[in-house]
């Protein structure tokens, strides 16, 4: 049945698990989650004799950043998940107790006063899993494209061997082929414009920084895009995509300001879904073994780069909130990963195919087509409680922000075709002032990359800023 959605806001956070963020609703609300009275646990390590326990935690920030590559997952998943602590030991050999208990803690009802809220009000998918076993660039192509090309690993040098060429379709060129409006809204760096088709002036002129947002979501419905991506800020003082070490209680604001802006324009409002994810679990523990083939026919394999995995196995659960008017309060306990974002929209404008897993895909259609008018109770504002989060110091630099401050640099090198030598040396000499140097530079190159791309798109309509090459992606033979 067709619903009444007509625009589609994703919000994607950073590197929590399911079990962290909403497990402790499992008695409320009838989700799959954690049981206080019967918590679970994992070896310690080296000491396998003592074990670390689920528990409640005030904390809302960790210093150490737990890790979460492809083969720190493989030894996460070890025995129905019980390798938790020893990779977090592994790659952080120093760490404490606190830390530990960290990996396997979670946040008590009402915590995390917005999530927690928007779950009690909206549809929570307790059964969405991350699509691959590994870190953040690979499942964020995955609700982008459907597929990473085979690619498990993400880069952290200026001549890392995991730089890529990442020239899949996306759903954005499936959006162009329709003629669907839609808009991707950043605060700085923009982890999409990684995707090669990303870097087309065409397609840049879609980039529109975070205020740009609620300017839009407070005009007119019938101007606001039909689909609409939030990228968080990844770094810096402003960083608020929760990924540690950054205080989650920044993310909970952005996540209150996202929904406020859309609830307070009626119009726009009746119209729209809003869509919460994770990108993964971020090295934090999750009790549910993700699905392979063999359990569930949707994991199947995106496409022919199947060398180093067969991407038959899901990776970690992660939060997923589906939040509109025309969605009751609900559990939703269908197995999903990111690509059934993708199944949804293209089912429902009626674009192309985005490679085999996003065919195979579970859709969360049906939620949206139980009411017969859209409800008039929904939360008008969320203001109740809302924490002042935590100035953080950003001891290490994680590898989300390693990855995009190194792909800055190759956008310097297209950067040449506007700014003059000096400009160029500035930035180069002020990369090596430390972190917040690197941040504030990798920013600017976005920014100023996105900007001078649309007005050469604009004044020149001519050829335009040549993509970015990488290391060739050719399947195997």
């Amino acid at each position: 049945m067709p619903d009444a959605i007509e625009h589609v806001v994703v919000l994607m956070m950073e590197n929590h698990s399911f079990d962290q963020m909403l497990g402790s609703l499992a008695a409320e609300l009838g989700l799959n989650g954690i049981d206080p009275q019967k918590p679970r646990s994992n070896p310690d390590y080296p000491d396998t004799s003592r074990s670390i326990t689920q528990a409640s935690t005030p904390l809302t920030s960790i210093d150490l950043d737990p890790a979460h590559e492809f083969d720190d997952v493989q030894r996460q998943l070890t025995d129905n998940n019980t390798g938790f602590i020893k990779d977090f030991v592994m790659a952080h050999p120093n760490c404490g107790d606190t830390e530990k208990q960290q990996i396997m803690a979670y946040y008590e009802p009402g915590k995390l006063t917005v999530l927690h809220k928007l779950a009690r009000n909206f549809a929570v998918c307790d059964a969405w899993f991350s699509s691959m076993p590994g870190p953040t660039w690979q499942n964020r192509f995955f609700v982008h494209s459907g597929t990473c090309k085979g690619h498990l690993k993400m880069p952290s040098g200026i001549f890392d061997p995991n730089f890529h060429l990442y020239d899949q379709d996306t759903i954005y060129d499936r959006l162009n082929e329709n003629n669907i409006s839609w808009k991707i809204y950043h605060q700085g760096e923009a982890q999409t414009m990684v995707l090669a088709h990303q870097l087309r002036p065409n397609n840049l002129a879609h980039y529109h920084e975070m205020v740009n947002f609620f300017d839009d979501a407070d005009g007119d419905e019938a101007d606001f895009p039909q689909y609409s991506f939030i990228e968080p800020c990844y770094s810096g003082s402003g960083q608020n995509d929760q990924h540690p070490p950054s205080d989650i209680m920044k993310g909970e604001l952005l996540i209150a300001q996202v929904y406020n802006a859309l609830r307070n324009n009626e119009a726009l409002w009746q119209k729209t879904l809003l869509v919460i994810l994770y990108d993964e679990h971020g090295g934090f523990y999750d009790h549910v073994v993700p699905p392979t083939k063999a359990d569930n026919p949707i994991v199947v394999a995106p496409d022919e780069y199947t060398t180093d995995f067969n991407f038959e196995q899901l990776g970690l659960r992660v939060p997923a909130i589906l939040v509109s008017p025309w969605i009751k309060q609900q559990v939703v306990h269908t197995v999903f990963d990111h690509t059934s974002l993708l199944k949804y929209l293209i089912d429902k404008w009626g674009l192309g195919p985005l490679g085999n897993r996003t065919a195979k895909a579970n859709t969360f259609a049906s939620a949206l087509t139980q009411l017969a008018a859209p409800r008039t109770d929904c939360p008008t504002e969320i203001t109740d409680r809302l924490v002042s989060p935590v100035e953080t110091q950003n001891k290490v630099v994680n590898e989300n922000q390693k990855s995009l401050i190194s792909f800055s640099q190759r956008l310097e090198t297209d950067l040449a075709q506007f700014d003059d030598m000096g400009a160029i040396g500035s930035r180069t000499v002020k990369m090596m002032e430390g972190t917040r140097a690197q941040f504030a530079v990798a920013k600017d190159r976005f920014e100023r990359f996105i900007h001078q791309s649309k007005l050469q798109n604009i004044a020149a309509k001519g050829p335009g800023i040549k993509p970015l090459t990488g290391n060739g992606s050719e399947p195997p033979a």
